[in-house]
């Protein structure tokens, strides 16, 4: 068996974006139940800018490149499994990413900030300091994820999300592209987003810790302002993960990333693997 392609996905509304690296494609169960299938060509700057290609700056590079693909698939999919279609253009995009971005920042990034600040002199170490404001951003991370797992519409998501870790398990592992196949497979994956949104919470901890502890202004700015590399950083840990699926060491160190992950996915229906399998079948044809 040659070298397969590096595959990446995300759940969507009633369906499944797949990415390859030419080009990406969504699968969405429409409302009669058939499926809408459609593809885009992709090339990515890295790829066609060789100088890009060095750690770190390819992660940024590449997590940019995700928000924006993955925008434009939810929305997408939103007029598919509406019946409603409504165009979205540059600038609906470009704000709809600004405003998820500031969203994510704010939350994760700036109030553990704020509220770390005003318990101060609780820390007189700066290394406590950073672990105690670090350990804040995980218990956010985690309260926001258990709470939107709550709420039914997103459940249904994370069983897509689910559906979409099964496919691309039983691809790298060269399987059949079956739903019988796929459906003996984990719903959990390595490279998953939810992994790495909490090694850049970990890696946040060890880059924040060389920033000192200036007044608050200062200390949001620098902690915005380093935020592309936490996620250059982190995009390294976790794309070296992906190809030593084998090692245990990983394994173990990634642990904590892998069991969030049975919050953010759902055993998927076989209908919902199918759609899955569409959309990969249509990156790889």
């Amino acid at each position: 068996m040659g070298k397969r392609p590096l595959i990446g996905g995300q759940a969507v509304i009633e369906g499944v974006m797949m990415r390859g690296s030419d080009r990406w494609a969504v699968a969405v169960r429409k409302p009669d139940l058939q499926m809408d299938i459609s593809a885009w060509p992709f090339s990515s700057l890295t790829k066609r800018i060789p100088q890009l290609r060095i750690a770190i700056v390819r992660g940024i590079l590449v997590l940019f490149e995700s928000l924006v693909i993955g925008l434009k698939a939810i929305s997408y999919s939103a007029d598919v499994a509406t019946g409603e279609e409504v165009k979205l253009s540059k600038r609906d995009v470009t704000l709809a990413m600004t405003m998820a971005l500031a969203l994510a920042v704010g939350l994760f990034f700036v109030l553990p900030t704020v509220v770390a600040r005003s318990l101060d002199r609780l820390f007189p170490s700066t290394l406590v300091y950073n672990l105690a404001e670090g350990a804040l951003r995980i218990a956010i991370l985690v309260g926001y994820i258990v709470f939107i797992s709550s709420l039914k519409e997103i459940r249904r998501v994370f069983q897509y999300h689910g559906a979409e870790h099964k496919v691309i398990n039983a691809f790298e592992n060269g399987e059949d592209l079956t739903v019988e196949a796929a459906r003996k497979h984990s719903r959990i994956h390595l490279r998953c987003g939810t992994s790495f949104l909490l090694v850049v919470m970990v890696v946040s901890i060890l880059v924040f810790s060389f920033l000192g502890r200036p007044d608050l202004v200062t200390r949001i700015l620098s902690r915005i302002v380093v935020i592309p590399l936490v996620a250059g950083i982190s995009y390294e840990i976790v794309r070296f993960a992906g190809k030593h699926r084998t090692s245990r060491l990983l394994h173990a160190l990634l642990y904590p990333g892998l069991l969030l992950q049975s919050l953010t996915t759902g055993e998927p229906s076989d209908d919902q693997i199918e759609v899955a399998l569409a959309a990969l079948k249509k990156v790889i044809e």
